[in-house]
């Protein structure tokens, strides 16, 4: 099963995303959404799970939280700003989820804890604090779940 991961796209839907999650069966958005309508868009691609991030107006389309099994894995999906500064230590002892995907920090993230697997495929949107814009494509395979960084 191919995933793909987004988030943080502040409104800003690169044209580059199409491309970089070509091919996805399943999209996970992990909040900052900005105008919900962008979603539509992203739905084009594959079919959308989206959450609320903290610039998000509440909307019942964007939950706070997302919990899935997906190829014999369980998946949290959240913005992360729920635990002021995400790191993947908080997120582990928050969730007990096999695999944890979240935004709010802007900085793509893919760490293997054990069996575990956190990741924050970084900003989509309008570039911030330096960064490169950035997605992650998530592979699940026999039950193990990896995931890559795709630079936009």
């Amino acid at each position: 099963m191919l995933i793909g991961l987004i988030s943080d796209t502040h409104g800003l839907l690169r044209p580059e995303v199409f491309e970089a999650l070509a091919g996805v069966e399943l999209i996970l958005h992990g909040g900052d959404v900005g105008d919900a309508s962008l979603l539509t868009e992203i739905r084009a691609i594959a079919p959308v799970y989206a959450v609320y991030g903290n610039t998000d107006a509440r909307d019942a389309r964007m939950p706070a939280a997302v919990d899935l099994d997906l190829g014999g894995l369980s998946i949290h999906l959240s913005h992360g700003h729920e635990l002021g500064s995400p790191t993947p230590e908080k997120l582990l002892a928050r969730y007990e989820a096999d695999v944890i995907v979240f935004g709010h920090t802007h900085k793509p993230l893919v760490e293997r804890f054990d069996s575990r697997l956190v990741v924050n495929p970084g900003a989509a949107g309008p570039r911030r604090f330096n960064l490169q814009p950035s997605v992650a494509r998530m592979t699940i395979r026999n039950g193990r779940a990896d995931a890559d960084i795709v630079w936009l």
